[in-house]
């Protein structure tokens, strides 16, 4: 039996798919750009960052990573033309309230010593300062041998607060 969420994914669906108009974007993102952001449920990259269907890459991922993104930027760019990064980490992200020790805690207690095995030497890239994460993002990008240099990258932090952004870097 379907769950409520997927229920409404299927209802949803019905009604997005019976007026689309988008069939006839291309592949690679017209604007030629990706933004890393973090998945948190309050950020609705499409409004807040003014992206149309079709514009941009939007990778999201816990704490709007660029190490956990990667892999994800690069096949965008090399593989789909992109030419410029945004870094757009937020206030009051869950990344900043713990470490990882503490996230091993919670696995190991609810999941036990198997789980903790499994994820061993995994870094959960929690971190103790939002600019200076942003900033240590951009850097990790611009001295990556696997993003060429002239890709622009920028750092930027969402305000969950105000629905505002703010250059980082």
């Amino acid at each position: 039996m379907a769950t409520s969420v997927q229920q409404n994914l299927e209802f949803k669906n019905k009604e997005y798919a019976s007026d689309f108009k988008h069939k006839d974007l291309t592949l690679p993102p017209a604007k030629k750009y990706a933004v890393v952001t973090c998945m948190d449920a309050r950020i609705d990259p499409a409004s807040a960052y003014g992206i149309s269907l079709g514009d941009a890459h939007v990778i999201r991922n816990a704490g709007g990573s660029a190490r956990d993104a990667l892999r994800s930027i690069i096949v965008s760019e090399q593989l789909l033309g992109t030419t410029e990064v945004l870094i757009i980490k937020h206030t009051e992200c869950g990344m900043l309230t713990f470490r990882n020790e503490d996230a091993r805690g919670v696995v190991e207690k609810n999941l036990g010593p198997e789980a903790i095995k499994e994820i061993e030497g995994l870094d959960f890239l929690p971190f103790p300062d939002l600019e200076e994460a942003v900033r240590k993002d951009v850097q990790f990008l611009k001295e990556s041998k696997a993003i060429p240099q002239n890709v622009k990258i920028s750092g930027w932090v969402y305000e969950v607060e105000s629905g505002k952004v703010r250059s980082v870097v």
